[in-house]
């Protein structure tokens, strides 16, 4: 079935917008677990804007799923993700000026800074993952630097604003999907993801998780994060098992009639 990653960085986002102590994201990853989460993602920012050393140190230590640290290859990060040794270490872009992370990490251009990070890292037993575009050179660079996985960045399907263009974007994730499998990577989907727009990419079958954040948090607001958590795991599975149901639809041999 789908697996499910849940962004907390959307939380601790409200608490820093009073520099409070509430909402807690540790909290919201306990919640989120309990509405099944396959995965708890924080991003540790060089600018702390949301999530703060203390939140990544607890959560590494408490969250009984696998732990994703989205990360910069700065050298102050690495040494924390090091130290902290989550299960997974997800390397992407970073722009003080942005509101959230936009587009991939452009691995091409920056391999040989991204390389070293990627050994020390997998020498340390993380899991490593590269948040991309989902373009052919992105993903050959990728396996070329020894990722363990990939995220394809959903984004321009997600924001598309004609059918045409949503189209266009879901062939470019069906081919990156497919490049990565064969080149022997994991593949991830993440960014922009929404209880709207996911059923087609989770009706593929071939992502292995689905990294999801604001819309979750947002949803939250009205249900609580525990339940906005399970109605995005049951839409997942339903996408997936409405399209195995159809294709073996499709595949049932025909009866014929004779008169």
């Amino acid at each position: 079935m789908n697996k499910l990653g849940v962004n907390i960085d959307h939380v601790a986002t409200v608490r820093q917008a009073r520099r409070a102590d509430e909402p807690d994201p540790v909290w919201a990853a306990v919640e989120a677990e309990l509405g099944g989460a396959d995965s708890i993602t924080f991003h540790l920012r060089e600018d702390r804007r949301h999530i703060q050393d203390r939140d990544a140190e607890l959560l590494c230590r408490s969250v009984a799923t696998k732990v994703n640290m989205e990360m910069a290859t700065a050298a102050e990060i690495v040494r924390i993700a090091l130290k902290l040794r989550p299960t997974q270490c997800t390397l992407v872009p970073e722009r003080r000026e942005e509101v959230t992370t936009e587009g991939g990490l452009d691995v091409v251009r920056t391999r040989a800074k991204v390389k070293p990070v990627v050994r020390r890292l997998k020498r340390a037993g993380i899991v490593t993952s590269a948040f991309i575009e989902p373009l052919e050179a992105q993903v050959r660079q990728a396996a070329d630097c020894g990722f363990d996985a990939i995220e394809l960045w959903t984004g321009a399907y997600a924001h598309a604003r004609t059918e045409k263009a949503q189209g266009r974007a879901l062939e470019d994730l069906v081919s990156a999907l497919e490049l990565g499998w064969s080149l022997g990577l994991t593949v991830h989907a993440g960014h922009g993801l929404t209880y709207r727009n996911v059923e087609p990419l989770a009706a593929m079958g071939g992502f292995s998780e689905f990294n999801i954040g604001h819309s979750i948090v947002a949803r939250a607001m009205f249900t609580g994060l525990r339940a906005a958590v399970r109605e995005m795991k049951d839409l997942l599975d339903r996408a997936l098992l409405k399209a195995a149901a159809l294709d073996q639809a499709d595949h049932a041999p025909h009866e014929h009639r004779h008169d």
